[in-house]
C-alpha cells in the first residue's frame, strides 16, 4: 500500500503531501482543483510515461516520492530483494523525477534504477482505473483478457499466444526455404559438378611441377642427348680421335704436382686436392654419360603428359593457381554442398516441428476453450449479484464465446479459438446484447466497478486508484457504489477521486484538493467539522447551510465514519 505521497512541481502543484490510510481513501475538491494530478503522480511511480508538460513552469524538475509498505506483498518484497533493493521496516521509498526536457530519473530504496523497473516492480501492485479505462469495456478485445484473468488461465492463454508466434516463425522459415528450393537445386548441381570434376582429376600435391619437368625432357630429348654426350666426351676424352679429355688432363696435372711435392714437401697439398678433384670429376663424367645414354624420345608418353597437363591447367584456371588452392576450393564446395543438403533435411525437420507445434497449439486452444466455458459461467454468476449490489437488480450479464476466425493453416489465432464478448441488459426481460451497444455512461461505470470487484476478490493486496468511477450516477446508486468501494477496500488499499458525497462519506481517510488565492494546489486531510463541511459542499453546492450539514452528518453516520 501507499503510506505517503509527496508531490513537488508537478504541473500546477508546487508542493503537496498526502498520508494515505490502508482502506478507502477519498479525494474530493472543486472541478479543476487538480485532483487528477494525484492520479498522475501515482501513475509515474508505477512507471507511466512522462512528458515535459508535467514540470511546473520555472521549476528545475518535477518530483514524486512515496513510501510503499510491502508487508502484505511478499512477492514484491522478494522481487526487491532479488535486485538488491533494501526494504526497511516493511517499507521502501520510491522516487521519480522528470526534467523540463521530459527525461526521467527513478530511484528505489535510494538506488538509481531504469524507469522500466518501476513498471516491472510496482505496475502489478498499483492499478489505476480511470473513466477512460471503463470506456475500454466497449472494446471486445479487452473482454477475453478480463475473462482469462478471472479464470486464472492467463498462462494457458500466454502459451497459446507463444505457440501461434512460434508457428508463424516456422511458417516464415519454411516459406523461405521453399522459395529458395529451385535456386538451391541449381546450386547443388553446380557444386556437385565442381567437386566431381576435381575428384575425377585425382590431383596430387606437386604433380604439376613434376609433369611439366618430364614434358620438357621429352620435348628436348634429342638436344639433351647430344649436349649430354658432348659433355661426357669432353670429360672422358674421345678414344676414336685420340683426344684427351678433362680427366686425362687432370691426371697429368696430378702427376706433375706429385713431382713438385718430391722437391717441396710444402706443396704436397696441391697434389692431394688434384687427386680428390679427379675422383669427383670421374664420378660426374660417368653420371653425365649415363644420363645422355638413357635419353630417348617417347611420343606416346609426351601425348599423355600433354593431355594430363591440359586437364590440370584447366582446373587451375577455374579453381586456383596451385594444387593446394584447387583442393581447398574442392573442400569449400563440398562443405557448401553438404550445407545445402542440410537445408533439405532442415525443411523436413521443420515440417515435422510445425506439425507437432500445430498439434500442441490445437490441444492448448481446446484446453483454453474448455477453461473459458467454465470461467464464463462462473463470471456470469458473480457479476450479476455484483450488479445487483450497484442498484441494478434486474441486470443480466452474459459472456458470449463466439468462434474466432483462425489465420490460414493455424488451429486458432493468438487469442484462442473464440472471441469472448460481454453482453449486458439492464432489464431482466430483455436479452443481453453487446455491452458497447446498450450500456449508458452510468451503467458502464457500474459494470466496470462490478467487474473490478469480482476480479479483485481473487487477488487481494495492492493499491487500486479509481478516477471518477462514479460518472453518470447519483442518489441511491451512488450509495451502493460507495458500499462496493468500501467492500473492495477491505482487501485492497483504494484511492478514489469522487464528486459524490455518498462515496466520500465512506472513506477511511478524506483528502480535499484546493487551490489557494495564488492558484497553487494543496491537499489537506479533513475530519470532524471540516469533513462535514466538505461533504455538505458536495451535496448542496457553494452555500453550505445547516440542512446540508445535517445531510452530511447523516451520510457519515450511515457509513460509520463519525
Amino acid at each position: 500500500m501507499i503510506e505517503s505521497l509527496r508531490i513537488e512541481s508537478l504541473a500546477v502543484v508546487e508542493a503537496a503531501a498526502l498520508e494515505l490510510a490502508p482502506g478507502l481513501n477519498v479525494l474530493t475538491g472543486e472541478t479543476g482543483a487538480g485532483k487528477s494530478l494525484v492520479l498522475g503522480a501515482v501513475a509515474l511511480l508505477a512507471g507511466a510515461r512522462a512528458s515535459a508538460e508535467a514540470v511546473r513552469p520555472g521549476a528545475s524538475e518535477a518530483r514524486v516520492e512515496a513510501v510503499l509498505r510491502v508487508d502484505r506483498a511478499p512477492a514484491l518484497a522478494a522481487a526487491l530483494a532479488e535486485r538488491g533493493l533494501a526494504v526497511e521496516d516493511g517499507a521502501v521509498i520510491v522516487e521519480r523525477a522528470v526534467s523540463p526536457s521530459g527525461r526521467s530519473r527513478a530511484r528505489v530504496a535510494g538506488s538509481l534504477v531504469p524507469v522500466a523497473t518501476l513498471a516491472e516492480l510496482f505496475g502489478p501492485w498499483i492499478e489505476i482505473s480511470s473513466q477512460h479505462e471503463s470506456q475500454a469495456l466497449l472494446r471486445p478485445e479487452t473482454h477475453g483478457r478480463l475473462l482469462d484473468a478471472w479464470g486464472g488461465h492467463e498462462r494457458l492463454r500466454e502459451r497459446v499466444e507463444t505457440r501461434v508466434r512460434a508457428l508463424r516463425a516456422l511458417d516464415a522459415e519454411l516459406e523461405g526455404l521453399r522459395r529458395a528450393a529451385e535456386e538451391r537445386a541449381r546450386r547443388e548441381d553446380f557444386l556437385a559438378f565442381q567437386v566431381r570434376e576435381i575428384d575425377e582429376a585425382a590431383l596430387e600435391e606437386g604433380e604439376l611441377e613434376r609433369l611439366r619437368a618430364e614434358r620438357a625432357r621429352l620435348q628436348h630429348a634429342e638436344r639433351l642427348r647430344e649436349d649430354g654426350g658432348a659433355a661426357a666426351a669432353l670429360l672422358l676424352g674421345d678414344p676414336d680421335a685420340d683426344a684427351a679429355g678433362a680427366l686425362d688432363r687432370l691426371a697429368e696435372a696430378a702427376r706433375r704436382l706429385d713431382a713438385i711435392r718430391a722437391l717441396d714437401p710444402d706443396a704436397g697439398a696441391f697434389a692431394e686436392r688434384a687427386r680428390a678433384a679427379q675422383v669427383e670429376l670421374a664420378d660426374l663424367a660417368r653420371e653425365v654419360a649415363r644420363y645422355a645414354g638413357a635419353l630417348e624420345g617417347d611420343p606416346a608418353r609426351l601425348a599423355t603428359l600433354e593431355e594430363r597437363l591440359r586437364l590440370l591447367e584447366r582446373l587451375q584456371r577455374k579453381y586456383g593457381a596451385s594444387e593446394a588452392e584447387i583442393l581447398g576450393f574442392r573442400e569449400r564446395a563440398a562443405g557448401e554442398l553438404a550445407a545445402l543438403g542440410d537445408a533439405d533435411a532442415r525443411l523436413e525437420k521443420l515440417g515435422a516441428e510445425r506439425a507437432a507445434e500445430a498439434a500442441a497449439l490445437a490441444r492448448d486452444a481446446a484446453a483454453l476453450s474448455q477453461a473459458r466455458r467454465a470461467a464464463a459461467r462462473g463470471l456470469e454468476r458473480e457479476v450479476e449479484p455484483a450488479l445487483a449490489e450497484l442498484a441494478m437488480p434486474g441486470a443480466r450479464f452474459r459472456v458470449e464465446l463466439a468462434p474466432a476466425a483462425a489465420p490460414a493453416d493455424l488451429p486458432c489465432g493468438p487469442g484462442g479459438a473464440e472471441s469472448p464478448e460481454f453482453l449486458f441488459s439492464a432489464n431482466r426481460d430483455l436479452e443481453p446484447r453487446p455491452l458497447r451497444r446498450v450500456a449508458s455512461g452510468g451503467e458502464l461505470s457500474r459494470v466496470f466497478l462490478a467487474l473490478k470487484n469480482v476480479l479483485r476478490r481473487a487477488d487481494p493486496g495492492g493499491a487500486l486508484v479509481f478516477d471518477e468511477v462514479d460518472a453518470g450516477i447519483g442518489g441511491g446508486v451512488a450509495d451502493r457504489v460507495g458500499a462496493v468501494l468500501a467492500q473492495l477496500a477491505g482487501s485492497h488499499q483504494v484511492l478514489c477521486i469522487t464528486h459524490l458525497p455518498q462515496i466520500a462519506a465512506r472513506g477511511d481517510r478524506h483528502l480535499v484538493v484546493r487551490r489557494d488565492a495564488g492558484g497553487a494546489v494543496c491537499v489537506e486531510a479533513v475530519s470532524g467539522k471540516a469533513r462535514v463541511d466538505e461533504i455538505a459542499r458536495m451535496a448542496g453546492g457553494e452555500k453550505v447551510g445547516e440542512a446540508t450539514r445535517k445531510h452530511a452528518r447523516a451520510l457519515l453516520d450511515a457509513a460509520g465514519r463519525r
